[in-house]
């Protein structure tokens, strides 16, 4: 984060939040507004994906009662007004020196170099937020690893009950010619434009200093004098691997499934990237899903639809269920076997949904045939359809 940052943006503007605002305020508007702008909830919005980026970080900041009490204290000195150059300057009320000198840099104006008797500059009070050391102080910088998206293919059986699978994926990591610094001997000298700290400042008008990354080491704080031939100074190169990933139980088709950490290895002990595997299920004979619960469609006779009875439904990979036919039972209708279906988030299992249809026999004995024969008798009297017609002239 640049000195701009926390002269500028006002964090508790993006949260909502007042400025006396407790942590389980700052906390409880955090986690609304993440879930609102969360990328994969507003999949192609662009702006949805900014704004979750601006709640980040503010969250990274407010949400942290150390990093908190230095941006107050920055914007109460900044942005309150406190060490601007008067109008003149040099003139009576007004200061004399480059406010670039604060953050750690040169020999600015004001008592032997230490403007306002801040000894360092201010970017030693500060040094947590602005990522600068303290007096003096250069360092390379940790980077976070990339990112890394890959896709697998479940059977249905396997997303229910979860997975182990292997994925091979190829993304940039240390380069294994150089150990990942960049330079064939593997010593690299120190950038002398940010003097190792991959960051560059550029003036911004009014005495204030910005941070851009360094354009001669792009970034990483060092320049191989011998470039590596295989990454060609970078000190990062295409590799690939294959990893045992978990897909937890109950997933469903086109799902996108983070693994923090399972990404690319960062430089310089920064933390590794995270890994974002999208989900694609494949269907089965028999089964269906519908949220949480499986479908499935049970055949009956016309006698067990009409006089009631027991049957046996088929579950997915556990033993068959026995559900009970109440007499009359009318075709197409769903019956819940509990407990039988997916697995929830929380461990639970949704539920298994049967449907029954009456099966029609095609080719009837002739034992069969005399006694529908004879039941279409005794039935004779029984029209179906009575109500229908006089619901029709009625209409």
């Amino acid at each position: 984060m640049s000195t701009k940052d926390f002269i500028e943006k006002d964090y508790y503007k993006v949260l909502g939040v007042p400025q006396d605002a407790t942590e389980a305020e700052i906390k409880k508007a955090y986690r609304k507004l993440a879930r609102e702008n969360h990328p994969d909830a507003n999949k192609g919005n662009a702006r949805a994906e900014e704004r979750f980026k601006e709640i980040s970080e503010a969250n990274d900041v407010l949400g942290d009662p150390k990093k908190r009490k230095e941006y107050d204290e920055a914007r109460s000195l900044f942005g309150g007004g406190g060490f601007r150059a008067g109008p003149g300057a040099g003139g009576a009320g007004s200061f004399n020196f480059d406010l670039g000198d604060l953050f750690g840099g040169g020999q600015g104006g004001g008592q032997g170099g230490q403007a306002g008797g801040f000894g360092g500059g201010i970017g030693d009070v500060f040094g947590g937020l602005f990522n600068r050391g303290g007096t003096g102080t250069t360092r390379t910088q940790p980077r976070r690893g990339q990112d890394i998206e890959s896709e697998v293919t479940l059977s249905f059986t396997e997303a229910i009950e979860g997975a182990t699978v292997p994925l091979r994926m190829s993304s940039q990591q240390a380069c294994k010619g150089c150990s990942g610094t960049g330079d064939k001997n593997g010593t690299p000298r120190v950038c002398p434009t940010c003097v190792g700290t991959g960051q560059v400042a550029r003036g911004s008008g009014g005495g204030f200093s910005l941070t851009d990354p360094c354009p001669d080491c792009k970034g990483r704080g060092l320049i191989a004098e011998n470039p590596c031939d295989i990454c060609k100074g970078s000190g990062r190169a295409k590799s690939s691997r294959t990893m045992q990933v978990r897909i937890p139980a109950g997933v469903s088709d086109g799902q996108r499934i983070r693994l923090r950490g399972k990404g690319a290895p960062g430089e310089r002990g920064g933390p590794a990237g995270d890994l974002y595997v999208v989900v694609h299920v494949g269907s089965h004979p028999v089964f269906g899903r519908k949220d949480d619960n499986l479908t499935v469609t049970v055949p009956i006779t016309y006698p067990e639809a009409a006089l009631g009875g027991e049957i046996r439904v088929p579950t997915l990979g556990g033993p068959p269920v026995t559900l009970k036919l109440p007499p009359g039972t009318p075709n197409g209708r769903t019956m819940r076997a509990r407990g039988k279906g997916a697995v929830r988030k929380d461990g639970s299992r949704g539920d298994l949904l049967v449907t029954v249809e009456v099966s029609v026999p095609k080719d009837l004995s002739g034992k069969a045939r005399d006694a529908l024969e004879a039941y279409r008798e005794a039935t004779a009297e029984d029209d179906p359809r009575a109500e229908l017609f006089q619901a029709a002239k009625g209409a």
